[in-house]
């Protein structure tokens, strides 16, 4: 009983914690996704396209993508005809990297994260990709087909009805968030007061060596894994709290899950735009690998640097006292 109250208090501040970033979030990008703001920037960016191999009306499911959601950028790639395979997978491979921006990138920033490093590595991360396959994939030319995927809801008509549905995405969000977030929290502490959590880390030590972090980032990396940035940022931060998580571990680990975060959801969810998934999958899985080794192996230099720094200067200091 104990472990279950102190489980669904901790689940509870974090709902709270997170809801008053989502909601506000949510509630003003959906409203603006029906006034003409959004065409804007859409019109306003389908020039650049053809610089990472895309046609200009790619710019809708982008957008949709990178201020709604992942369903909302598949809605849109429903929506265009004229795409072949290679620009559904090139969008597939950007939305992976860059979805739900804002909303996400503000509830990671919530945990100790500086936002402009989250959007940069994310935006960077999906022109980078872009531009690559653009480059070196010279196949995929046959339209796309796509499956089976459910139509989406009838536009709000009016003011009021917008509102409401804004309110309601709002809502909805901050109630997925309970149901995620609150059971998993009482999982962790189930698992913390059994000692396994410790066990846990020894396990994923070896992982977390690699990529530059200490073993008890590793409930930290996992629920970025499972369960997303979003509805994660919340078991992350309590985690990262409780187990005594550097800042460079915090920010390798957000490095990395901004890559590769809810890994088997967001790669399962484009099975239906018939695009090969599994090269999807492999290109978030060593994106993330490589570019936290870079970063760590980057900081550990300047480390190395600065302490080497603040040792000749210790040494200078004790020469000229004595």
């Amino acid at each position: 009983m104990e472990t279950l109250k102190n489980g669904t208090l901790a689940g509870l501040k974090t709902t709270w914690t997170l809801g008053k970033i989502i909601f506000p979030i949510t509630l003003i990008i959906t409203i603006l996704s029906h006034t003409p703001v959004m065409d804007w920037i859409i019109t306003a960016i389908s020039p650049a396209m053809k610089w990472i191999g895309l046609p200009g009306e790619a710019a809708i499911p982008l957008v949709l993508g990178n201020f709604l959601n992942l369903y909302a950028g598949i809605g849109g790639i429903l929506t265009l005809d004229s795409l072949s395979v290679q620009d559904v997978f090139i969008l597939a491979v950007m939305l992976s990297f860059s979805h739900n921006l804002f909303i996400e990138s503000s509830v990671a920033a919530s945990v100790g994260i500086k936002l402009w490093v989250i959007m940069i590595v994310r935006v960077g991360l999906a022109l980078i990709a872009a531009f690559l396959i653009n480059v070196l994939w010279h196949g995929g030319t046959e339209k796309a087909q796509y499956g089976f995927i459910s139509k989406p809801d009838a536009l709000p008509n009016g003011w009021g009805e917008i509102t409401l549905a804004a309110l309601e995405k709002a809502a909805l969000g901050i109630l997925q968030i309970a149901l995620i977030v609150i059971p998993f929290m009482i999982i962790m502490q189930f698992l913390k007061d059994r000692g396994w959590l410790h066990r846990f880390s020894r396990w994923m030590a070896p992982a977390m060596r690699l990529l530059g972090m200490k073993p008890n980032t590793s409930m930290t990396m996992v629920a970025g894994l499972t369960i997303g940035l979003a509805y994660g940022a919340g078991v992350m931060h309590q985690a990262a709290k409780e187990d005594g998580v550097s800042k460079k571990d915090l920010y390798l680990a957000f490095i990395f899950l901004v890559s590769c975060h809810a890994v088997v959801e967001d790669t399962l969810i484009f099975v239906p735009l018939g695009i090969p998934v599994l090269p999807l999958l492999i290109i978030r899985l060593v994106t993330a690998v490589l570019l936290t080794m870079l970063v760590a192996f980057i900081w550990n230099q300047i480390e190395r640097k600065n302490s080497l720094r603040r040792e000749e200067a210790q040494h200078e200091t004790g020469h000229h006292t004595l």
